[in-house]
């Protein structure tokens, strides 16, 4: 393996090295032997499959929108954010649930749906990332750290406490990481052999190398995958999340990008993707597959009723928009009288639809949509 192949330390003037990545492709090119084409044949027919199925969901903007819930607890809790899927969905509800690292999720959601709107308009471009990085800190930690901009002075990766000649990591000095950043946009583009996923896995270790903003690179990277491949109509709707992997394997993650950095060992890092690529893809269609399911069982369910069937599939659809309720928001979304509204809330709760998480309010009861909850806030727990 070449040590050089991915780039090279240089000794800087204050007496630390700093890495200096080479352009993208890698040179010599990358090895696709026997292993790596059969984990790219299973992660190519995993993500066709996801694909698939979202074309017969009934409503697929609302499991896009939910799973993008769910991928921003799961980058987020990456970098150390103690929210969970249900913090972020009560949020959403009431102000008294705002929390600065609950704050840190909406951020991520809004900068996915700024960039998936934006994107349509502007090609995925070094100007775009800075836009969604704006959106992306703007009001939470790291706020204070030139959101929306590329940073003009040195950072580094390490523990706690380490300094530019302890660090773990020394990404490149911010006149070489320019033109690496703008080698890297120009990749995004090129005509190329390699096939899609092979490619983003080169962009993503490139960027997390690059490492061009002050704060949020983690998150703007894993952003970066499900753009690109979006940008790229490899996938109808921007469902391709990979931290719930990463957050699985985290150590062996960080292994990989370093080994290619002092190794020159791409091939690793692309395998370990391409795992995660299918594991990650595997898991949205099964959690597409079950919220089908319990759809169905609800209507089901719905159509044994005596009375009121059309306010209760009315209840049901608003509950896949909004998991965590109240009576008055029945009343609300359904314009029907509060003693309507109730015995509707009531009903759901005796068909186990729908339970109370709060008892003891003695005014404006929560109830969550709990199986669906659970579908989607699988492996997000803290």
């Amino acid at each position: 393996m070449d040590s050089l192949r991915a780039g090279r330390y240089i000794r800087q003037q204050s007496n630390y090295s700093a890495f200096i990545p080479n352009p993208l492709p890698p040179e010599p090119q990358v090895v696709i032997d026997s292993e790596m084409l059969g984990l790219l044949s299973l992660a190519d027919r995993k993500l066709g499959r996801l694909d698939g199925i979202t074309q017969i969901l009934p409503d697929p903007e609302l499991f896009v929108g939910m799973y993008v819930q769910k991928e921003a607890v799961l980058s987020t809790q990456i970098e150390g954010t103690q929210a969970s899927f249900i913090d972020v969905i009560q949020s959403d509800l009431d102000p008294s649930h705002k929390r600065l690292d609950v704050e840190e999720v909406v951020n991520y959601v809004k900068a996915m749906n700024y960039g998936m709107e934006r994107i349509k308009e502007l090609p995925l471009s070094l100007r775009l990332l800075r836009e969604i990085h704006g959106y992306l800190l703007a009001g939470v930690r790291g706020s204070n750290r030139n959101p929306g901009e590329f940073r003009t002075s040195q950072n580094w990766i390490g523990p706690s406490g380490c300094t530019l000649t302890t660090a773990s990591f020394v990404p490149p000095p911010a006149a070489e990481m320019m033109t690496a950043l703008g080698d890297l946009e120009k990749y995004m583009y090129v005509d190329s052999e390699l096939p899609a996923l092979i490619r983003i896995a080169l962009i993503h270790a490139q960027f997390e190398t690059i490492h061009p903003f002050l704060d949020g690179n983690g998150r703007m990277g894993r952003l970066l995958i499900a753009f690109w491949l979006y940008d790229q109509q490899i996938l109808a709707y921007p469902l391709l999340y990979i931290s719930y992997y990463f957050k699985l394997h985290r150590t062996a993650y960080y292994d990989a990008l370093t080994a290619v950095r002092t190794e020159g060992d791409w091939e690793s890092w692309i395998k370990f993707f391409l795992k995660g690529v299918a594991q990650v893809a595997d898991e949205a269609t099964a959690s597409a597959k079950s919220i089908m399911s319990l759809k169905d069982n609800a209507v089901v369910q719905i159509q044994k009723m005596n009375s009121g069937k059309a306010n209760a599939l009315l209840l049901l659809d608003y509950l896949f928009q909004s998991p965590v309720i109240s009576i008055n928001d029945v009343k609300s979304k359904l314009n029907i009288s509060y003693p309507t509204a109730k015995n509707l809330v009531d009903l759901f709760c005796e068909r186990e639809i729908i339970k109370c998480i709060d008892e003891n309010a003695i005014r404006n009861k929560r109830y969550i949509f709990t199986k669906y909850i659970e579908i989607l806030s699988s492996g997000t727990e803290i």
